[in-house]
């Protein structure tokens, strides 16, 4: 098992507040930062918590997307003729499609060098996506009907509804009055709307997935190493805010408001205001900081990250006049206590600044006269994605077992509701006593769902809290297992108060899985340090981005919605009750708290 490496170990507290002579570093960096064609002292400065929110608000746009998305996208695929089956097939094309296009916009990130920066313009690119799925979905069915689309046959369903009456004359006159027979709308009157619906409902999921990544290396980029544990708490405060606040937009009955009229239903109501919130959290966000362009970086040593390279040899130079304080000359005893060569200095203290590029001054006068790395080729590059260091597999695969526990209950938590709490049947007759108990226990399971929300927030503000109390790995494994208990004990007794009080946990696990894999990822970067070898550091000799590797443990979501696409269905038909759901979700949990032992802890 790979150990924890203790902060003793560490080359040093690398914190501006703990450390003075980094504190003057990074002031020089900032003073030289403003007198550029623009202002960029801004990246080598603490951020005030005002800024860290305007940073984070993209993430509270995402989710209320996703709340739109998990509550109406499947109800308007069926109200267009989808069955189930093929329904289900449709949430796997976009798990498909990002578990291959996710790392590769992360590898681009890291080396756009476009001058508005290397994360915003790919957070707009995958935001305009989001807006064109928050258009499509709901207004897929008007727009097949422009196209040409047949629609309700309304004569069909008149004799459909007439005949049905001699069996059961009531529901075939809910029918009639309701404008939809009882066998249900043809897909194939629907051709348009199923393409739009479709290519909108894969353009939402696949563009609100994949735009957290470079939403979070922004964050990360622009943040001192010491504050991202805050600054990742505060994006995961905002993503369970969203969250909260949209299931309860969704879950009100606009039809009967002013402004529901004015829109055009309770559907495109939601939609309307999702879209217009989710506008204006981007421009929050993408006008907070502007980025150092990369290629200022690559001619400016000064701009860049502050790597422990440059710490080194400040300190070679021992000029205790400029710092007067007796830390440095500690901080100098544990440096070159843990960094026995050279290799161990290229990490980089600050950010995610490749370490490809070749350093102009960043070592000391022994190590300065060294010939520059040369650049790596594309082939290494990308093998250096698919082949990972061992540290980044386990998280890879925790994160994994972790999304696979949650999208399970995510995508068929409701449903779970709806039948094995209420006793209801999806595919009853509407307006019989079964369907209607479906439909309330659908919507508690929201109240759930947004309790869930909820909980993640909360939870995001202690998360930094305790993993000082009980250390990184005790916080992570805790969280997963107890997602896994309140997943068992839901299932072998489901009840009322059992979905309010254990959505509690999916809370929890959400609040982990957007905070403690990407503060690890951070760290393995800050500190160079991705293996441990008989107690000391292993430096890594490839060039891997924090955009790489931060997109590569998020596009774990992709992979774990297609198998969970494909798998759950089969499972519950197998043991005919959709507690199966929840089976899957604990031994899913119990699988990642395993694999959570073998992370390596920094």
């Amino acid at each position: 098992m790979v150990g924890v490496v203790a902060d003793s170990t560490q080359a040093a507290q690398l914190s501006s507040a703990k450390n003075p002579m980094i504190k003057y570093l990074l002031k020089q960096r900032e003073t030289h930062a403003k007198t550029q064609d623009a202002d960029y002292s801004h990246v080598f400065r603490r951020k005030t918590r005002f800024e860290l929110f305007r940073l984070s608000a993209i993430a509270m746009a995402i989710e209320f997307a996703y709340a739109a998305e998990t509550s109406f996208v499947s109800p308007i695929l069926l109200q267009i003729g989808i069955d189930h089956k093929h329904m289900t097939m449709a949430w796997g094309l976009s798990p498909l499609i990002g578990f291959f296009v996710s790392p590769l916009l992360g590898s681009i990130s890291d080396r756009c060098k476009l001058r508005w920066g290397r994360r915003r313009p790919i957070i707009s690119i995958l935001s305009f996506g989001i807006f064109l799925g928050l258009i499509l979905v709901p207004y897929g069915k008007e727009l097949g009907a422009w196209l040409g689309d047949e629609g309700y046959n309304y004569t069909a369903m008149a004799l459909n509804s007439s005949l049905d009456s001699i069996s059961d004359g009531t529901a075939a006159v809910a029918a009639l009055v309701a404008g939809e027979s009882p066998a249900g709308p043809s897909a194939s009157n629907f051709k348009y709307a199923v393409i739009l619906t479709i290519l909108g409902m894969v353009l939402l999921d696949f563009d609100a997935d994949t735009c957290q990544t470079p939403a979070r290396t922004y964050l990360l980029d622009m943040c001192l190493p010491e504050e991202q544990p805050k600054a990742l708490t505060m994006f995961t405060l905002f993503a369970g805010f969203g969250g909260t606040i949209g299931y309860g937009i969704g879950g009100i009955d606009w039809e009967h408001t002013q402004i529901g009229n004015f829109l055009g239903g309770n559907i495109p109501t939601v939609f309307s205001l999702v879209t217009i919130i989710f506008v204006v959290c981007y421009f929050i966000t993408v006008l907070t900081f502007r980025e150092i362009p990369l290629k200022l970086m690559e001619r400016d040593e000064l701009l860049r990250p502050l790597s422990e390279a440059d710490i080194n040899m400040e300190l070679k130079k021992k000029n205790n006049a400029v710092y007067y304080i007796q830390e440095t000359s500690t901080l100098e005893q544990q440096m070159q206590a843990s960094n026995k060569s050279t290799e161990a200095l290229q990490g980089s203290y600050q950010n995610s600044y490749l370490p490809t590029l070749p350093a102009k001054s960043g070592l000391d006068v022994e190590t300065s006269t060294s010939e520059p790395e040369p650049p790596v080729s594309l082939r290494a590059y990308l093998k250096s994605i698919f082949i990972m260091p061992y540290s980044m597999r386990m998280l890879a695969l925790t994160n994994l077992f972790c999304w696979m526990g949650h999208v399970t209950y995510c995508l068929y938590f409701t449903d779970f509701v709806g039948e094995a709490v209420f006793h209801g049947d999806p595919t009853a007759a509407p307006g019989s006593e079964k369907a209607m108990l479906y439909e309330a226990g659908v919507r508690f399971g929201c109240w759930g769902m947004s309790i869930y929300a909820f909980s993640c927030s909360m939870y995001s503000l202690s998360v930094t809290k305790l993993m000082k109390w009980f250390g990184t790995k005790v916080v992570y494994i805790s969280g997963i297992v107890y997602y896994g208990v309140g997943m068992l004990i839901l299932g072998l007794w489901p009840t009322k108060w059992g979905v309010l009080v254990f959505s509690t946990s999916a809370g929890i696990l959400y609040g982990t899985l957007f905070t403690l894999p990407f503060i690890l990822v951070a760290n393995y970067h800050a500190k160079n340090c991705f293996r441990v070898h008989n107690g000391e550091t292993v430096p890594l000799k490839q060039a891997r981005g924090l955009g790489t590797d931060v997109a590569i443990i998020s596009s774990m979501v992709f992979i774990a919605q297609l198998i969970v696409s494909l798998c759950i269905g089969p499972l519950v038909a197998w043991m005919e009750t959709t507690c199966a759901i929840l089976f899957a979700s604990t031994g899913l949990s119990f699988a990642a708290a395993i694999a959570a032992f073998f992370v390596l802890y920094v």
